[in-house]
């Protein structure tokens, strides 16, 4: 059939119709490959990070009623004994600090006597921390390394270290980002720290997938976490403040520490979402689809708000930063 004829049936609106129906059935295809699902979950390990509270916590509990065998890493021995309460007998816990070396060689040996010979089919990356976090001149150095022990230290480390045993598995790896991987809105490690963790997900996908490894990112907007909990991010501020030589905090004024915190207070209670489950349907979709996708963005906030403004020129998170944010004092 010649292009004459197709003209012919369809009409001067042709391509029209013909590129719509393309983009209709690319959507079907999509969606029925992005609900196949894995076999076998029950002879599956996944270890998961920063099980204390959280999305750590409630995917652990997810993973183990889908029927994994889940290996969760807690910091604290009262998070550990809590989650082992609600959990089934094919979840078990270790201690893991993922800014200690020592600490995750010993979990990955126990995570190797675990496996055996079946391998790791899933890390998950979790564990994190935001504070301190506020205007960078109030930063000190060790503020800006603190975080990012955790936030990339911790993921890179325990990445190379329980790599062989995913490589066994062709596994996946779960990163935990944020949408603040794309947008930096505030000063301190928190922001660096999740646009290292998207470079070095990109970067890691595209050298292992020869093996059949995935490497997923997962960027949740804001949600009620530790992470986002006011009271320590308002004492950090406070401590940060109180530590800044005279001059500088007569640059900013008497009053800007507190319309900063005021304005934090308004953003959070407005933006972060309580139901977790939005960030922990990514994770699990991400360990158990057939085709996992390479992002997963979470949350209204993050689909909405960060995600565009992510692909929109600088200067418009700048204005509108500027038109949020208080003034300093003596700005020019």
């Amino acid at each position: 059939m010649n292009t004459n004829c197709v003209y012919d049936l369809l009409g001067e609106n042709a391509w029209v119709y013909i590129t719509t129906t393309f983009v209709v059935l690319w959507v079907f295809v999509w969606l029925y490959r992005d609900s196949l699902e894995i076999a076998n979950i029950g002879e599956k390990y996944v270890f998961v990070t920063g099980c204390d509270s959280g999305f750590g916590n409630l995917l652990c509990r997810k993973l183990d009623r889908k029927g994994f065998h889940v290996l969760a890493g807690c910091l604290t021995e009262k998070g550990a004994d809590e989650l082992k309460r609600v959990a089934g007998p094919n979840l078990k816990t270790i201690p893991l600090n993922v800014t200690n070396p020592d600490s995750i060689q010993k979990a990955m040996e126990w995570t190797k006597k675990e496996v055996g010979e079946k391998g790791l089919w899933g890390l998950v990356n979790n564990a994190g921390r935001s504070v301190p976090m506020g205007p960078t001149e109030w930063m000190k150095v060790e503020d800006f390394h603190s975080t990012m022990k955790v936030n990339i230290n911790g993921v890179i480390a325990m990445t190379m270290t329980f790599l062989p045993l995913i490589k066994k598995a062709q596994g996946r790896i779960v990163n935990v980002s944020s949408v603040l991987g794309r947008v930096a809105a505030n000063g301190g490690g928190y922001c660096i720290s999740k646009f290292a963790v998207e470079c070095f997900s990109d970067c890691l996908r595209r050298d292992v997938h020869y093996f059949g490894i995935k490497v997923c990112i997962i960027e949740p907007g804001f949600f009620k976490t530790a992470v986002t909990s006011l009271e320590p991010l308002e004492r950090e501020l406070h401590r940060q403040f109180s530590e800044l030589s005279p001059e500088v905090q007569a640059s900013y004024g008497d009053k800007y520490l507190e319309k900063y915190i005021t304005v934090q207070r308004l953003i959070m209670n407005a933006v972060c979402d309580a139901d977790l489950t939005k960030v922990t349907s990514c994770m699990e979709h991400s360990l158990t689809a057939a085709y996992p996708r390479s992002r997963y963005s979470a949350g209204w906030d993050a689909k909405l708000l960060w995600i565009p403004l992510s692909y929109m020129p600088s200067w418009v998170v700048d204005v509108g930063l500027k038109l949020v944010l208080p003034r300093p004092a003596k700005s020019v």
